[in-house]
């Protein structure tokens, strides 16, 4: 559905009718209907059953039973979607319409048992199978961290062993949990173990804080991983980062797990495990556009809880990372 032009959907309470062929329903018109009016969806974009078709799908996953510290993720979902709503259809670092190039929409949220992790990890991943079937592409919006590994094998099971970037404070990569295999601290392990993820071509961004052994490293280094830490981002800046990044992608297809932690908790204290010395909102931003060299299929951003918030500073960079994540999608064809 690339290629189309934008138009805009009705307002609360009155029908939403097929688009015109070739348009793409967009958010309503902010100077008509004020953004803190309607419905609260991302970006107040249609939800998936107002329109015949999508390109990418925006969903939620409030699921955070794998956490190890501070509950709440379970509430990311929404609060990202209230913060979402000062979001504009144009985005000029990118040049992109991302909401008139392509039909996005919000699919609502990817229901998870919160009592059974694997329960709800085989949930998941059907779901969102379902919902990158035929070339879509999705951001998903955590929860906790857990959630990687479902959506990388629904991922996988439509491309094959993806490209992996992960953004985060922590390597994920540990083995279990009070012998619990499957937490929000070992997703990319079992990941790893299945084969899901190219192991060459894959890599750890923002790593930094106190780790339980120096054998963690060696033991995520087995699993192919390259580790950019913080402070060499701070050494070397972001160019450097970025072409070192899409050189260890190549063309293969790119999934991308962001855990908001990889920020400074002076920009994303809402979150569950913060560490000192994290990147900056605009350090960020900054990686995430340049990932538009790349062949991004899917991305999830998770460990938003909005309890620990103030003035949705935490929301808000999640919320403007989705966007720039749809753009960069607007940006390269399916």
């Amino acid at each position: 559905m690339q290629g189309l032009t934008e138009t805009t959907p009705a307002g609360p309470g009155q029908a939403v009718g097929p688009p015109d062929p070739g348009q793409a329903v967009g958010p309503p018109d902010s100077q008509v209907s004020p953004r803190f009016a309607g419905h609260t969806t991302f970006a107040r974009l249609p939800r998936r059953e107002d329109v015949p078709d999508y390109d990418v799908a925006v969903v939620g996953v409030p699921f955070d039973s794998g956490v190890t510290y501070r509950p709440g993720a379970r509430f990311g979902p929404s609060a990202i979607r209230q913060a979402s709503r000062l979001l504009r259809p144009y985005n000029p670092a990118l040049d992109a319409r991302p909401f008139a190039s392509q039909q996005v929409v919000d699919a609502g949220d990817i229901v998870g048992n919160p009592f059974d992790i694997g329960r709800a990890s085989a949930e998941i991943t059907a779901a969102a199978e379902e919902l990158i079937s035929g070339g879509r592409r999705i951001v998903a919006l955590g929860g906790d961290h857990t959630i990687a590994y479902p959506l990388l094998k629904a991922h996988h099971r439509v491309h094959g062993p993806v490209a992996l970037i992960h953004f985060d404070a922590h390597l994920d990569t540990w083995d279990t949990y009070f012998d619990t295999p499957l937490t929000h601290g070992t997703p990319f392990r079992r990941a790893g173990e299945e084969g899901l993820f190219q192991a060459g071509a894959s890599a750890h961004v923002g790593i930094r804080g106190s780790l339980y052994d120096p054998r963690d490293l060696a033991d995520d280094a087995k699993l192919g991983f390259t580790v950019v830490h913080c402070d060499e981002l701070q050494r070397t800046g972001v160019d450097a980062v970025l072409d070192r990044l899409v050189d260890r992608v190549g063309d293969a297809p790119l999934y991308v797990s962001l855990d908001i932690d990889v920020l400074d908790p002076a920009f994303a204290p809402a979150t569950g495990t913060p560490e000192a010395g994290g990147l900056t909102s605009r350090e960020l931003l900054c990686l995430v556009r340049g990932l538009a060299a790349a062949n991004l299929v899917g991305v999830d951003i998770v460990e938003v809880a909005p309890a620990y918030d103030h003035a949705e500073i935490t929301a808000i960079a999640a919320a403007t990372l989705a966007y720039e994540f749809v753009s960069v999608f607007a940006r390269k064809p399916a």
